[in-house]
């Protein structure tokens, strides 16, 4: 059984900002909780393959995503490699004016093993619904 999630939220900064705060995949264990690693592995003009390290308690999850670049409007990524069957998610950059944007996150996902994901669903929903608010943060933090 898949799980979506959609967030949006609305940000006084322009969309490249915020582009390229949710593309500074680096530095996402530096504020995002849960997140305890992150690499980039190849990187191009309008791509990057990136992995992510996850932890909540005893449970620990990577996972590799080939994320294509739309700069400054949209990342669409899908699964490289990972605990997933199913995996798709875009963030969307939508200019409002030069100091603000609304970003959106769309998620799908599903876990490949039944046991892994009735542990572990939880785990990354929680985690991705609150990607959009620890980017927010950080925006504050980087921006003023």
């Amino acid at each position: 059984m898949s799980t979506s999630i959609n967030r949006t939220t609305l940000l006084s900064y322009s969309a490249q900002k915020m582009f390229d705060i949710v593309n500074d995949v680096t530095s996402y264990p530096d504020y995002m909780n849960n997140c305890i690693g992150s690499k980039i592995i190849e990187q191009g003009e309008s791509f990057m393959v990136a992995r992510l390290d996850l932890k909540k308690g005893f449970l620990q999850h990577s996972f590799t995503t080939h994320n294509i670049l739309f700069e400054p409007e949209r990342i669409s990524m899908t699964l490289e490699k990972g605990p997933f069957s199913k995996f798709r998610g875009e963030w969307i950059f939508k200019e409002l004016d030069k100091n603000s944007c609304k970003v959106s996150l769309d998620l799908e996902f599903e876990f490949s093993s039944f046991s892994v994901g009735l542990v572990s669903n939880q785990l990354f929903t929680s985690i991705a619904n609150n990607l959009v608010d620890a980017l927010s943060t950080r925006a504050k933090e980087v921006y003023g």
